[in-house]
């Protein structure tokens, strides 16, 4: 039991960094940006501090950062430094990591566009409520910094943003970061293995209240929340719970409430977090019923939460061998590239602490030059920060295109997943049929998105024939889960049916 608690644990933990890295990248780069380019003045003037738009203007700039609960930590304490209301940051830090880009549009193709917009208003809705109750609890909680001295332009300013990442990454912030992914581990612990099929359903009263104890120390990406919101629509499960996942799943965790209650108080840092669960749970009961679908009879169960369980159980055998090889599997490309760049960021980070004894590095390219040559071109640093956060924003756009691939590449992808989803079910091999079919799934959306983002738009006939193939797709996964090898055959032949059908209209008519 001991040992199926501590690997999975690591699994837990391990998963939550890969995820995390290259949106705690970006939130290094942006508060980087904050402090040595825009500066405290460029800082408030962006997020409109001092003004009735503030709070809005905190949301929509969230919207389109790509980062997560964790990444968007170094922001925040820079913010902070820039004298921003505690409102508008904690606002702030609550909304980046509810949507980006990549995410919205998963997003609109797992549920009715109005229930992902709906949504969406509602999160603006907490965020402007807790921020605007939170500064009249708690007035004048600005406290500007001092603020660093200017840097030359040239290679000294992409130092100074890069020093400003490895400083973070090797101090406060990965402490409130580590506080974060420990979360992870006490779920793992407390909750045993397909702990929560049935706690969810929408027959459940505590259904919101019951996600509200699980996300809050949970962590997920805006994409992860944003599928297990689907698929809740799709199961007809709470939407009350679907909308506490996404506000305190995807935008919360232990770390952000520990950073909160460290920089304003006990007093301060609880009273966001009684507002903002206040606030979250009575939006979750409102909308409970009124965006409940009807029209799909529930399950009764999902799997849709069991990554917040323990993976193992008691009698699991073999785990360090089963926790490398998932790891390896899961692990993508540019999750190995932002984990080797946060490595080397906490290396230098303790270098730069260790060096500081002597002398600081910083002050050194702080020290005005004796001229300029004549190939450099003094661009002015609020400029180049506006500019640069404008290529974070255009960096998420160009990521959709290649996150949601052309529909070729897709149906490219979707023949291994062919093969290996109906071979799982025509020998009733339960543990690939639970590895692929949801792969699959998954690629039917980014078809989806990839066509609208080319084309400008999706027919309906093309909506329907994805949705006919999910479903189909589905009966085929209770069937092997059941083990009627008889079933399973036929929803092989039905699902290999709606396949090409689907496919034939992505394809031929276009």
């Amino acid at each position: 039991m001991l040992e199926a608690i501590f690997w999975g644990s690591i699994l837990r933990v391990s998963q939550a960094v890969i995820q995390a890295a290259p949106t705690i990248l970006v939130g290094l780069l942006v508060a980087g940006i904050f402090r040595r380019l825009l500066g405290h003045e460029g800082t408030r003037r962006l997020f409109g501090a001092g003004t009735r738009r503030e709070l809005p203007q905190a949301w929509l700039i969230g919207m389109i950062l790509p980062v997560c609960s964790l990444g968007v930590i170094p922001v925040a304490r820079e913010m902070r430094r820039a004298g921003i209301s505690g409102g508008t940051v904690l606002a702030f830090a609550l909304t980046a990591p509810l949507f980006n880009p990549i995410s919205m549009l998963y997003g609109l193709t797992l549920s009715a566009p109005l229930v992902i917009l709906s949504f969406a208003f509602a999160t603006m809705v907490v965020v402007t409520g807790v921020g605007s109750i939170w500064d009249r609890l708690f007035p004048n909680s600005a406290v500007t910094e001092p603020e660093p001295a200017p840097v030359d332009f040239g290679y000294k300013r992409m130092l100074a943003i890069g020093f400003v990442g490895a400083r973070e990454m090797s101090g406060a912030t990965l402490l409130y970061i580590l506080i974060g992914l420990s979360g992870v581990v006490l779920l793992s612990i407390v909750l045993p293995s397909n702990a929560l099929q049935t706690t969810m359903e929408h027959s459940n009263p505590f259904a919101p209240l019951a996600m509200a104890g699980v996300a809050l120390p949970a962590y997920s990406t805006p994409l992860v929340v944003m599928s297990q919101v689907g698929s809740m629509f799709q199961h007809a499960n709470s939407v009350g719970a679907a909308f506490a996942l996404l506000t305190l799943g995807a935008g919360a965790n232990l770390g952000l409430v520990a950073w909160g209650i460290a920089c304003y108080g006990w007093k301060r840092g609880l009273g966001w977090l009684v507002v903002l669960l206040a606030i979250v749970l009575s939006i979750s009961y409102a909308i409970e019923y009124p965006l409940h679908p009807r029209e799909i009879e529930p399950p009764g169960h999902t799997h849709a939460f069991d990554i917040y369980c323990r993976p193992f159980d008691a009698d699991s055998s073999d785990l360090p061998a089963i926790v490398k090889a998932k790891i390896d599997e899961e692990v993508q490309p540019y999750e190995r590239v932002a984990l080797t760049a946060l490595g080397a960021f906490v290396v230098v980070g303790a270098g730069l602490r260790l060096l500081d004894r002597r002398v600081r590095i910083e002050d050194l390219l702080e020290r005005k030059s004796g001229g300029a040559r004549r190939i450099d071109v003094d661009v002015p640093a609020p400029v180049l920060g506006a500019s640069a956060l404008l290529v974070l924003v255009g960096i998420s756009i160009v990521g959709c295109y290649l996150y949601y691939p052309s529909p070729e590449e897709v149906f490219d992808e979707m023949r291994i997943m062919r093969g290996e989803v109906l071979t799982a079910g025509l020998s009733l091999n339960h543990k690939q049929a639970a590895q692929y079919i949801p792969i699959w799934d998954d690629w039917t959306r980014r078809l989806q998105v990839g066509a609208f983002i080319r084309e400008g738009t999706l027919s309906p006939y093309r909506r329907m024939k994805a949705k006919i193939f999910r479903d189909r797709l589905e009966f085929l996964k209770h069937a092997i889960e059941e083990g009627d090898a008889d079933e399973s055959r036929e929803y092989v032949a039905i699902v290999d049916t709606a396949y090409l059908r689907m496919r034939r209209e992505f394809l031929d008519k276009r």
